[in-house]
Formats: C-alpha cells, sequence, structure tokens
C-alpha cells in the first residue's frame, strides 16, 4: 500500500450513530477505548479545538471518564463486540456483547458495523481472528451499501528490530513514513502478519478503508502491564522498586484515552495515510518510568536487578516484558500535525504523573482509610488501632516514632555543614530547590488527599475507675518500663481530663469540619481484649480500600478453607456413620426382640392347641379307636371288593352312639 492511492472524497459531518465493533470489550485497552468513542460525537474531531474549549476539557476530564450509561448520548459512537470469557459481565457503555460466537454469526454482526477495530495489543491469539475479519469483510465488499472503515490497533514491538535510520545518530526516531523499514521482534511475527494482510485489503478505499495503528506502551486508569510496578509501590512491601537492566532503553508510550483520540480522529478523518504511529512526545527510559511511579506513590527508590530475574514476577508474561526492555525512538508525526486530539498526556508519563496517579486509585478503589484514635491512657488505643491497620492493610504512625523522627530531621537541619568547593555548593542549591518544589507538591497532594480520602476519628473513653482497675491488673512484667506505673499513670489520666473538658476537645474540631467522631465506651463492653470495639469500629468505617488479598494471602486462605472444608466433610461422614451404626444397632435389637415374640407366640398356639385336643384324643381313643380296629381287622377277613364303602357301613353298624 503507498501513500499516493487515492482516499475517499471527504466525508460529510456525520449527524447520526455510527455503530462500531471493538473486540474483547472486557480487557484493559478494549475497554478504555469503548469508554472513550461511546462519550465522542461523530465528527467532533473534525472542528479545531479553541483554547477555551481545551481548557474547558480538561477541568471536566474526570468526570468525562466515568463510565457512561447504557442510555446513548445524542450522536454518539454505538459501541458493540466480544468479550474474553462468557462470565464477564457487560460494560456499562456497550449495546451489545458477545461471547461465545460462531465466525459465521460473528460476521453477520460485523457487517452491521461502520466500523471495525481490532485490537491484538494484548492478545497475540487475535491476530489470527483479525485477519479472518479482514478477509471476510473482503469478499463481502460488493454488498456494502456505505462504506466500512477496518482499524487494526497493533503495537510498535512490531519495530523493536528496526536498524537505526542514520548510524551516527541514535537520536533520529522512525516516523509512521519508515514503516515499510520496520523490523519486528521475534514474539510478534503474528502482529505484523496482521499488520500487511489488513493493509493489503484497503485498495478500494471508497468502500472499504483498511488502517494499522502501531501504539507505544499503554498507560493510564488502570494502568495496564504498568499496573504491576504500581501495585508493588502501593503495597510497600519492598523497600526499593525493581528496574530490569539498566533501565537505560526508551519505551515508547502513549496514554490509552490518547490513543483512542487517534482512533476516534482516524474515523472521522479517513486520512490518505494507512500506518500511524500512534506514540506521546516522551522520551522516558524504563527507570524514568519506574522512579517515577516509587517516587509519587511508593518507597521513592529503586534497585535495578538482572533482566532474568523478571521471570520471578508472576503478574509480567513474556509480552509484558518485551514491551519493558524494547528500546526505540519513535514520533508520531502524523498523527501531532494533522489530527485535533484533545491530549490527556501529550508530554508523557512521568510529566503527568499526579492526573495518572489520581486515575489510577479512582479506576482500582483504591481510596485510603484514615484513623485516628483518641481517648485516655489505658482505654486500648494502641491495641485497637494495631488490629485496625492489620485489617484495612494500613501504616500504623505511633505518637513515639513521629516524634523521634521529627527530632532527628531538626538535628539533621541544624547540624553545621562541612564546607565544600563551588561546584558542591551549587549542586546543594539545586537540591534544596527539588526540595521545596518536592514540599509543594507533596503539600498539593495532601490537600487532595484530605478533599478525596475518607478520615475517621475514634473517640474511646471510659471511667477512670475502669482505667485505674485495668492497669492495677496488668502484669508487672508489662507495666515495667512503661507510663502503666501508678504515679505516670495517674498523672497522665489527670492531664487527659484537665486538658479535654467539655467545651473544648480534638472531637469539637473534628466536628466542627463535619468529622463525627466514632464514641465507645470501652467500660461498658466488659471485653478486656476489645474484640467488641474493633467489631464496633470496623463496622462502622466499613470494608477495606485496598487491593484485597495478595496471592499468597490467597492460596493461605484456600488452603485453610480446604481444610475446614475437609474437616467438617469428615466430620459429617463420621456422624453418618455413627448414626448408620446405631440405626444398625436398632434394627438388630428390633429384629431380635421381634424373632423372641414370634417363638414366644407359636409356643402359646402349641400349648392352647395341645390342651383344646385333649378332649378329642380321649374321645377318639374312648369310641372311634376300638370300632376303626375292629373293623379293619374284619375287612382283612372278608377282603370285600370295595374295602373303603366296607369299613364305612361296618363303623355305620356298630357306632358305640346308636347302640
Amino acid at each position: 500500500m503507498t501513500e499516493e492511492e487515492d482516499a475517499a472524497a471527504p466525508i460529510e459531518k456525520v449527524t447520526r450513530i455510527q455503530r462500531v465493533f471493538i473486540n474483547l470489550l472486557d480487557t484493559y485497552s478494549s475497554r478504555n477505548i469503548g469508554k472513550f468513542l461511546s462519550n465522542c460525537v461523530v465528527g467532533a474531531s473534525l472542528e479545531e479545538i479553541t483554547e477555551e474549549e481545551e481548557e474547558e476539557e480538561d477541568e471536566n476530564r474526570p468526570a468525562a471518564r466515568e463510565a457512561s450509561s447504557v442510555k446513548l448520548k445524542e450522536g454518539t459512537f454505538q459501541i458493540v463486540g466480544t468479550l474474553s470469557r462468557p462470565d464477564s459481565a457487560r460494560p456499562d457503555f456497550a449495546v451489545e456483547t458477545y461471547s461465545t460466537i460462531s465466525r459465521e454469526d460473528l460476521l453477520m454482526r460485523l457487517l452491521e458495523c461502520d466500523v471495525i477495530i481490532y485490537n491484538i495489543t494484548e492478545s497475540s491469539q487475535q491476530a489470527e481472528e483479525a485477519i479472518w475479519a479482514v478477509s471476510a469483510l473482503n469478499e463481502e465488499i460488493k454488498h456494502f451499501e456505505k462504506r466500512k472503515i477496518f482499524i487494526l490497533l497493533s503495537t510498535v514491538m512490531t519495530w523493536a528490530r528496526s536498524k537505526p535510520l542514520d548510524p551516527d545518530d541514535s537520536e533520529v526516531p522512525f516516523t509512521e513514513e519508515d514503516y515499510r523499514r520496520r523490523k519486528n521482534h521475534p514474539n510478534f511475527l503474528d502482529h505484523i502478519n496482521a499488520e500487511k494482510m489488513v493493509l493489503k485489503f484497503g485498495r478500494n478505499v471508497k468502500k472499504f478503508a483498511t488502517f494499522v495503528v502501531a501504539a507505544g506502551l499503554q498507560y493510564g486508569v488502570e494502568e495496564g502491564i504498568l499496573h504491576t510496578f504500581f501495585k508493588i509501590a502501593w503495597l510497600g512491601e519492598t523497600p526499593a522498586l525493581p528496574v530490569f537492566g539498566d533501565g537505560m532503553n526508551i519505551i515508547p508510550a502513549i496514554h490509552v484515552f490518547d490513543l483512542a483520540g487517534v482512533i476516534q480522529n482516524i474515523i472521522d478523518h479517513v486520512p490518505k495515510l494507512h500506518y500511524l504511529v500512534a506514540v506521546d512526545e516522551s522520551v522516558h527510559t524504563l527507570e524514568d518510568i519506574v522512579k517515577c511511579i516509587s517516587k509519587s506513590t511508593g518507597p521513592g527508590k529503586i534497585h535495578k536487578v538482572p533482566k532474568e530475574n523478571a521471570f520471578l514476577t508472576k503478574e509480567l508474561t513474556q509480552e509484558c516484558l518485551d514491551h519493558l526492555q524494547v528500546n526505540l525512538r519513535m514520533e508520531a508525526l502524523f498523527v501531532k500535525e494533522n489530527f485535533n486530539i484533545r491530549w490527556v498526556a501529550q508530554s508523557g508519563f512521568v510529566e503527568n504523573i499526579s492526573s495518572i496517579l489520581k486515575e489510577y486509585k479512582q479506576s482500582r478503589g483504591l481510596l485510603p482509610i484514615k484513623i485516628c484514635i483518641l481517648g485516655p491512657p489505658a482505654v486500648g488505643k494502641s491495641s485497637i488501632a494495631e488490629e485496625l491497620a492489620k485489617h484495612y492493610k494500613l501504616h500504623h504512625i505511633k505518637m513515639k516514632d513521629v516524634v523521634s523522627e521529627a527530632i532527628a530531621k531538626l538535628e539533621a537541619i541544624v547540624a553545621p555543614k562541612e564546607g565544600g568547593d563551588g561546584e558542591e555548593e551549587g549542586e546543594e542549591e539545586e537540591e534544596e530547590e527539588e526540595n521545596v518544589e518536592d514540599a509543594q507538591e507533596l503539600l498539593d497532594g495532601i490537600k487532595e488527599s484530605m478533599e478525596q480520602n475518607a478520615e475517621f476519628v475514634c473517640a474511646l473513653d471510659a471511667s477512670d475507675e475502669f482505667l485505674k482497675e485495668r492497669v492495677m491488673n496488668l502484669p508487672e512484667s508489662v507495666v515495667a518500663g512503661t507510663h502503666y506505673s501508678q504515679d505516670r499513670f495517674l498523672r497522665a489520666l489527670s492531664n487527659y481530663r484537665d486538658i479535654n473538658t467539655e467545651d473544648e476537645t480534638v472531637f469539637n474540631y473534628f466536628d466542627e469540619i463535619e468529622i463525627h467522631p466514632i464514641h465507645i465506651d470501652v467500660g461498658k463492653l466488659e471485653d478486656a481484649q476489645n474484640r467488641l470495639a474493633i467489631k464496633q469500629l470496623i463496622k462502622e468505617i466499613g470494608e477495606p480500600r485496598n487491593y484485597g488479598l495478595t496471592e499468597e494471602e490467597k492460596a493461605e486462605e484456600e488452603r485453610r478453607a480446604a481444610e475446614v472444608r475437609l474437616a467438617r466433610e469428615a466430620a459429617e461422614e463420621a456422624e453418618r456413620e455413627h448414626r448408620e451404626a446405631v440405626e444398625t444397632a436398632e434394627k438388630i435389637a428390633r429384629w431380635e426382640e421381634w424373632n423372641k415374640r414370634l417363638e414366644e407366640v407359636k409356643r402359646e398356639e402349641r400349648e392352647l392347641l395341645e390342651a383344646q385336643s385333649i378332649p378329642l384324643r380321649n374321645y377318639l381313643m374312648t369310641y372311634v379307636m376300638p370300632t376303626l380296629m375292629q373293623g379293619l381287622n374284619e375287612c382283612c377277613k372278608v377282603r370285600p371288593d370295595d374295602p373303603v364303602d366296607f369299613l364305612a357301613e361296618y363303623l355305620f353298624k356298630n357306632n358305640p352312639e346308636m347302640q
């Protein structure tokens, strides 16, 4: 495909809704691009952006990024697309989604759309489907009633092994004009093949215009690949963030909403150039990015580790590591000169870290909880604070530690400095200026944090008698060396009561700024371990606003749940076997009892029959048997032809009763 190919006639301003297909709407990149386009009016990028509009856009940008409702705004893009998993929830901004669908049905859905966007930056498996889609659509081109636009969202990794434009000057950046010279990273062969196929099928631009966008590493909102570094920094479990290798490799990058803006402009402008590079204006190295994350939301330090150590990070796939280790200088020349983009982070990641971090916390729900626990001595502040800190994964700031740190800093400031040469003094002055800027940035962050984040004040209290009795019952080993000794405790308690009168307390201050303390009378709970107080506070404060369980904690929780389940199943099995054994024993006992009773009944029947048969036997022996015996003897002597008839006649004639 050449740049000289004729493009379609300039499109008129469209007032109707255009239907846009995007694959994998439940993934980071596609989801945010779809969300962005669902709030864009078709043709809006054709109009020049005035300074007033740009300022207004900056002010309203946080609100504009919120997920749109299902109800469409007038004239905006209508988003449909596929999902990576059948159980994924449909995004609010999408009017239709498809999870398990045949290629034949998918083609019918694609033919219903004006724009088809295939994003292969997060899933190389989608490259094959993108090739199928553009091929199948090209076969149906004669049936198109109006022009369709196909956009392949690819990655700058197809340029990763490109030779420098000027061997003597490594700072010369690649631009869109150099795309034929690009050489892909070996792990991105599917991507470059998909790029070539998409460009091949875009010859009839009046009917079917195809575009390829080579996007830099995407950041913003949930942060994509960089999320791993943000999470490590946020959890605060490591003293420094890792930088894989020397960290001096330059990573082309772009905010995901700026990438969406590039796509919006392609749809509206339908440019003559069909291969575009989408990167911001920064030239940041991996070290620059990681150091910025660490400084803004983490320990403030980095440490360089061998590249091989990157494979130990479970959340980073091979594709993620390839993106983090690329070394490219790229410039989106065509985009800057021809498109109207309301840039979110044109100057790059580091310069816009404040707004990026704000987006990140909002999208991830990472709004820290601040808890201040106040109360008289021995009321249980420290023990309750430790339990709440564990539950909410918060830093437990102790007054003693804060005071010690402040004293150490003051001593360092007032300590005399050693003399040095002018160059060192100049460096110190620059460092002091940087410290002032850092302090101002920290102050702004604190003020912003106070506006955004929850702050809870827990007012613990108990009667003096209860507190005295609690301290008196403490073991001597616990009391030794603490302020719980009798004199110190009574003095501290008296001092607390004196400075916290009814009309003037710290709680009054919080009430005035609309932060109403949670009052708990520890004495009335009658719980030495403060379990009830902790349970009540957790109920009032709510669920933790953090990442939740780590992978190790999830595995441990699953293991415990499995143990509980197995124990429960074993107990149920034992109970069932016991119940069956009892039922079997009862059946055997009932069977034996039934047989015993049956034998008794038979014996009684036999005895009854025997008793009832005695008169009959006596009668037979007295009257019947003698006559019968005589008849038989006589029958034997006579030998009649019919012995039975003879015997009957004999008995009748010789019946004793008849005689």
